[in-house]
């Protein structure tokens, strides 16, 4: 029996990435818990149609009714809406018995200028559990899985992410999970001439991505933005002894020097994913016996490293980086 299983996990695991790999928008369903499954879906403003777009953003709205029973967020995702979900990449957790929605994530890709060019920048966006569900270890599906994958079928090419938060616990992930993350307690901690850069172009062209009134100010410095909670995103504010503690107290002391919680302060954090990140992220997320798993990252990272630029590089009929085809489209042979 244990065979079967370990069996079928892996066919479902290289079965998710080999798909990941090759769809331009993604909609893939995988079994990440015994008893929940995850579908990450790409762009769905542009990819679904009606019917099935508001379905996912029902499913978004019934976790959100979970977690802010005092609230109902009208910004983004949530206002149904084509255009924000087109530029969204929503990675939603489901009991699979039933069906029932428990998780969401919201990434956001944003075009930010910088050195006279177009960066991009994947924001981790919006991320809400159903009480009932919190302690089961989604935090790692919910905030590195998506970005994983963004990653791998990006060649393993180091991408800029950005947060913004004001909850601790959060904060803290961030700063152990991805590379270079600035603000952050820990001591190697720099603003490079890049982070703000980004964080210019991040601040005067997308805060409606997450939220932000354009009368919030915006602390260089500390990369803190005041009054942060005037763009649509009110429930979200919570108090500092609300907001949920990461386990190590450096983060939880970080935000209270930081943050003025009463008048309503966001952390915005930039940082990047690139190998080591990712080796972090699967060392931590993943257990060091979940042969599935780690057969499926291994297979995905070989295919992407080595036996795809192989078959590209064999391929003489299609351009491949500085290469071009042997023949152009409509010569003879020689």
């Amino acid at each position: 029996m244990n065979v079967v299983a370990t069996a079928r996990r892996i066919h479902d695991n290289v079965g998710f990435w080999l798909t990941a790999l090759g769809q331009e928008a993604m909609d893939l369903s995988l079994r990440t818990h015994a008893e929940f499954r995850t579908r990450i879906v790409e762009s769905p403003g542009t990819t679904l149609d009606d019917a099935a777009l508001a379905a996912l953003v029902a499913d978004l709205r019934t976790v959100a009714g979970k977690t802010l029973p005092a609230g109902e967020l009208t910004y983004g995702i949530f206002s149904g809406e084509r255009d924000p979900l087109a530029r969204a990449i929503i990675t939603v957790v489901s009991e699979e018995a039933g069906g029932r929605p428990i998780a969401f994530n919201a990434l956001a890709v944003m075009q930010v200028e910088r050195d006279g060019d177009t960066q991009q920048v994947i924001h981790l966006g919006l991320v809400m559990v159903d009480p009932e569900a919190r302690g089961k270890g989604l935090s790692g599906v919910l905030y590195g899985l998506t970005t994983l994958l963004l990653f791998v079928r990006d060649g393993l090419r180091p991408k800029w992410i950005s947060n913004v938060t004001q909850v601790p616990a959060v904060a803290g992930m961030v700063c152990e999970t991805f590379s270079d993350v600035y603000p952050s307690p820990l001591p190697q901690a720099r603003q490079s001439f890049a982070h703000l850069q980004l964080a210019r172009g991040i601040m005067r062209a997308h805060r409606a991505v997450f939220g932000v009134g354009g009368e919030a100010g915006f602390d260089e410095a500390r990369f803190v933005i005041t009054n942060a909670y005037t763009g649509g995103s009110d429930a979200l504010k919570k108090t500092y002894d609300d907001a949920p503690k990461h386990r190590d107290a450096i983060y939880n002391g970080f935000c209270a020097r930081e943050l003025d919680y009463t008048r309503g302060d966001d952390l915005l954090q930039l940082g990047r994913i690139d190998l080591a990140a990712a080796r972090r992220y699967l060392l931590r997320e993943i257990p060091s016996g979940s042969l599935p798993a780690l057969l499926a990252t291994s297979a995905v990272l070989a295919l992407q490293r080595m036996i795809l630029p192989l078959v590209h590089w064999l391929d003489d009929t299609r351009t491949f980086g500085t290469l071009r085809p042997r023949l152009q489209s409509g010569e003879p042979a020689p």
